[in-house]
């Protein structure tokens, strides 16, 4: 613990303690019979309580307190996890599990010792107004203090390096940091591709590190092992798309003596702001902003309607959400819904209308007191898209894939609040990528890997995988627990997994679907969490 716990009087009061460490870590204190408890921040760390024989009971796995509690399926929830790209806050914090709640990153979980429960907000926004030259030496050292708690001089240390400007850092803080390293690039088949020749280059000025060269041949096909069993975690996740893959990397970086993997997830959400950005910046500084989103829009190739919907929306959070709950209801798809405040919100064409119902419902009850989780709808939408890195980071760090735990620096807390204190419009151009991470890297990672403007997809690998794995889905799609349940339509998904076009449906809707569809699977399979089996017949003191 760090010197300033001295000064802890109330449970509370620990945060004065922790506030700015590195690393990624709960929470928990206990006081004079008050228990103050949190995740993280980034929610790669999360809390959940519940009550158990009439007792407040709080632990960091949904499931185990499911186990305790006798909790079935939240089906209302669930459908969410059909959604696709992002569920909004506060619902994206919930579990799929009746009766067991998730306390939002931004809180803390307070039991007293009378029994009563409650919340409060423990994190602060930044300021979100340095400019990117005072802001971005801050984010270099949040991101050398994040890679130092993990690498040790002398103890190997895993890091994927794939080309990109995130593991690249990485991977350039840990040689920094002393320790040896060993490092796993993946060759892509597509034509083109220029990840493999910037992680060349990059591996030419890391001395000493081991490479891990992987072409596609070398790794199981994307969606290899959809029909074996998995222990489930706590909510379906996008693991089963390359499960089989990461654990031959992580089976090759065990034999290679790393224990830990440092990957550079969540740099994608955390480095840079989403487009909301430009609804502040129009209405602060309206040329520029002008500027800025006719740049954007001709990037993403963005009708101007839609565009102009966008920027010129002023209705509130409670607004936003009901809208997308009626964009469910219409056709007109994702373009349907407003995108205001944050992603807009579709379910794939085979849900059934019971799962449209459900996921209506709850945005509409939630609409009736959610707060976002700041005003300002720019930094909202990157807060929310960084603690959907988060949580996806939390479920790479349970999977300990060939026991080599992973760790997600971007997604620490403080990496994050070092990031959103810098001015948004400073964090994203239409004209430069990252402008943030490649300001904080500058002196450190070779320039033109900061100077790279294209980023590569394992598109090819993708669609040959699901090709290759037709058969499997369409066994799934025969006898499909998730039409067993009412949440999607038989015959509509049975359509979609065999017809020629299945290739066309979309990566976020085919793997959220499968992604359920697992889960419900697996639970099946592995009703009581092993981790809970391997330790029921211990004395509890032994616990």
């Amino acid at each position: 613990m760090r010197p300033t716990a001295d000064l802890v009087r109330a449970a509370a009061d620990i945060e004065g303690a922790v506030s700015g460490a590195p690393g990624s870590f709960h929470v928990l204190a206990s006081m004079g019979g008050e228990v103050y408890a949190r995740g993280s921040f980034s929610e790669a760390r999360r809390l959940f309580w519940s009550v158990a024989d009439g007792v407040t009971v709080a632990a960091d796995r949904a499931r185990t307190l499911a186990w305790l509690a006798g909790s079935g399926i939240d089906l209302e929830n669930l459908a969410l996890r059909l959604a696709h790209p992002d569920v909004p806050h506060p619902l994206a914090s919930g579990t799929p599990w009746r009766g067991v709640h998730g306390v939002p990153g931004a809180e803390a979980l307070l039991l007293e010792r009378h029994g009563r429960m409650g919340t409060r907000r423990w994190w602060e926004e930044p300021s979100g107004e340095l400019p990117l030259a005072v802001g971005a030496p801050a984010v270099r050292q949040a991101l050398e203090d994040a890679v130092g708690v993990r690498a040790r001089p002398g103890q190997v240390l895993g890091a994927d390096l794939s080309g990109g400007m995130d593991s690249t850092s990485l991977c350039f803080l840990a040689a920094r940091a002393g320790a040896p390293l060993v490092t796993a690039t993946l060759e892509w088949a597509a034509s083109g591709n220029e990840d493999s020749a910037y992680a060349d280059r990059a591996a030419a000025q890391l001395l000493g590190i081991q490479r891990l060269v992987f072409g596609p041949a070398d790794l199981p096909a994307y969606f290899t092992g959809l029909g074996q069993p998995q222990e489930p975690d706590d909510e379906p996740t996008a693991l089963v798309r390359d499960r089989a893959q990461q654990q031959c990397i992580a089976d090759a970086m065990r034999a290679a003596g790393a224990g830990l993997r440092l990957t550079g997830h969540g740099g994608d959400h955390v480095v840079e702001a989403p487009d909301q950005y430009l609804h502040r910046l129009l209405r602060r500084h309206p040329v520029r902003g002008i500027r800025h989103a006719a740049g954007q829009r001709a990037r993403h190739h963005r009708g101007l309607r839609s565009a102009a919907r966008t920027l010129t929306d002023t209705g509130s959070y409670q607004a936003w959400l009901n809208g997308v709950a009626d964009a469910l209801n219409r056709p007109g798809g994702p373009e349907a819904a407003p995108t205001g405040w944050g992603a807009p919100l579709a379910l794939p064409p085979w849900a059934g209308r019971l799962a449209v119902e459900y996921v209506s419902r709850l945005l509409r009850q939630t609409a009736r007191t959610a707060e976002p989780v700041v005003h300002e709808r720019g930094r909202h939408a990157w807060i929310q898209q960084a603690q959907t890195a988060g949580r996806l980071a939390g479920n790479l760090f349970h999977s300990a894939l060939g026991g080599v735990r992973a760790a997600s620096p971007f997604c620490d807390d403080a990496v994050i609040n070092a990031c959103l204190a810098v001015s948004a419009s400073d964090t994203k151009s239409p004209w430069t990528y990252k402008p943030l991470l490649a300001e904080a890297m500058r002196g450190l990672v070779p320039e033109p890997i900061l100077a790279r403007t294209s980023k590569d997809h394992s598109g090819t690998e993708w669609y040959a995988g699901l090709k290759l794995h037709q058969a499997q889905l369409a066994d799934w799609a025969a006898d499909s627990r998730l039409v067993a349940c009412g949440l999607a339509d038989g015959p509509e998904l049975k359509r979609a997994f065999l017809s020629p076009r299945m290739l066309d449906l979309g990566a976020h809707a085919l793997e959220a679907t499968l992604a359920v569809e697992a889960w419900l699977r697996d639970l099946e399979a592995c009703p009581t969490p092993t981790y809970l089996r391997e330790h029921a017949d211990e004395p509890a003191h032994v616990r």
